[in-house]
């Protein structure tokens, strides 16, 4: 057992060694003002207040252009000629894998333990604001992407935000802000914590207790698909995020079905319990902060990461795509939240279970079918190599425009990252996750700042799009001018 001691203590010593910086970082990042008894996170009400602006600016898009998107994402627009490499369906696979993961299972398990179920009803209208976020930086990603000689793309807000500031007068700031955002974008790519979860669940239902082995086989799929380019990466997302996708939607469906004399109770009780004074410390307000701050972990929108999948796609349309990627809070924090928040209710684990996160999904699951934890089990895993999968492609990205796109360069930071996974499931390195999930929040300041700059911009170009394909091909009524 000396092995194991021994084990211990590197953990120990990397976590005292990064405490201090995964301390300043959280401290800055996640900085709270005190707001009816709860603690407030500032970087949450700037991504929420950037979802707020892009919905009235944008005229609720995400209501408007709902019917659109789904004809993007079937392909109606999409061309073999265009410039690209994926097509729509693809690139939103892609970013689907980065954002539907384990923050929609075990981060809403979370939210109704802290936030009660009420929290439930704030991270699904925090989704319907991140639509609108979303379309506007998938918009600027394509609009502003390379296609390089050989017919690869790369985009992303390292390319948008320089154009930004360059349009104020301050190109050198939006250089440092580009370059801010790939450092911080590299330090969100080590997805640690995803393949530390799904080991977790993996070891609670099999007894299988090898951390090592379980990160060397995530560390060498994760570097197989990687070492084949972008079209190996779409031609693995496109048919795995609808896969785990469905696989989890029917296990919700089976649990709810079984319990479908509850279901109406227990949407009465989110509804309640969202407005509810005394529901959770803070009240109403607390339920809300909460609801809010993990459905930003959730569906990612404005911190800047899925522009850089959806910038692979074939059109000529930049906005086309964004129109597409509308569909992604819709996903994962409407839709899935919601499903994983009714069968936590539902089962009433979460009034008598003391486990939290996916733990506390798979007692829900538990309580239909004994087994049900196994398929739990699997959709963790899937979730977690999609998005380590998906940010492994951000983090190259990013990579690429720091240190350039020659091959030495890119074989260093696979390297780099399937070293990183292959120990994520040994230690629990809470310092390393905390620092992770500072650098992905770091993203979201320029890339925001960004869309605000050239929010005149996107209203124009949407008013001649609207009118050139939408209203064209009798799909809206409403001019957006």
């Amino acid at each position: 057992m000396a092995h194991l001691g021994e084990a211990m203590t590197v953990d120990q010593t990397i976590n005292a060694w990064l405490a201090p910086i995964a301390d300043w970082l959280g401290k800055v990042v996640f900085f709270t003002v005190p707001l009816a008894g709860a603690d407030l996170p500032l970087i949450v009400v700037w991504l929420i207040v950037g979802g707020i602006v892009c919905t009235v600016a944008f005229r609720f898009i995400n209501l408007r252009g709902f019917r659109h998107s789904a004809r993007v994402i079937r392909g109606d627009y999409s061309k073999r000629e265009h410039p690209g490499e994926a097509t729509p369906f693809q690139a939103l696979s892609t970013a689907v894998s980065g954002t539907v993961g384990l923050g929609s299972i075990g981060g809403v398990a979370v939210a109704v333990t802290l936030g009660g179920p009420g929290a439930t009803l704030w991270m699904m209208l925090a989704g319907f604001l991140g639509m609108s976020l979303k379309f506007a930086e998938v918009t600027l990603a394509v609009k502003y992407r390379r296609v390089r000689a050989d017919g690869t793309v790369t985009g992303g807000a390292m390319y948008y935000v320089p154009e930004a500031l360059g349009r104020v007068g301050l190109p050198r700031l939006g250089k440092f802000l580009a370059g801010f955002f790939c450092v911080a974008a590299i330090g969100g790519s080590v997805t640690i914590f995803q393949v530390s979860q799904a080991y977790s669940q993996v070891r609670a239902v099999t007894g299988f207790d090898q951390a090592f082995v379980f990160g060397l086989v995530v560390a060498v799929w994760i570097g197989i698909v990687l070492f084949g380019g972008v079209k190996r990466i779409v031609k693995w997302t496109d048919k795995l995020s609808p896969f785990m996708c469905l696989l989890y939607i029917v296990a919700c469906l089976v649990v709810l079905g079984v319990n479908y004399a509850n279901i109406l109770p227990a949407l009465a009780t989110i509804v309640r319990e969202a407005f509810a004074p005394d529901a959770v410390a803070g009240g109403a307000i607390g339920a809300l902060i909460m609801g809010f701050r993990r459905a930003a972990f959730a569906n990612e929108a404005g911190i800047g990461s899925a522009p850089m999948a959806h910038a692979t796609v074939r059109t000529n349309e930049p906005m086309s795509q964004g129109f597409a990627a509308l569909m992604e809070p819709f996903l994962d924090t409407i839709i899935i939240c919601l499903l994983t928040a009714l069968v936590i209710v539902v089962s009433g684990v979460n009034q008598t279970s003391a486990n939290v996160g996916i733990a506390l999904t798979s007692d829900a699951f538990a309580t239909v079918v004994p087994w049900f934890p196994k398929v739990l089990a699997v959709v963790a895993v899937l979730f977690a190599l999609s998005t380590v999968l998906a940010w492994g492609y951000y983090g190259e990205q990013a990579w690429m425009w720091l240190f350039g796109e020659k091959k030495p360069s890119r074989v260093a930071f696979r390297l780099f990252l399937c070293a990183m996974l292959s120990i994520a499931a040994t230690f629990p390195l809470d310092q390393v996750v905390n620092i992770v999930d500072s650098c992905s929040f770091c993203m979201a300041i320029p890339n925001i700042i960004a869309i605000y700059l050239l929010m005149p911009e996107l209203r124009a170009d949407l008013a001649s799009y609207w009118q050139r394909v939408v209203l064209k091909n009798g799909e809206g009524v409403v001019n957006v001018a």
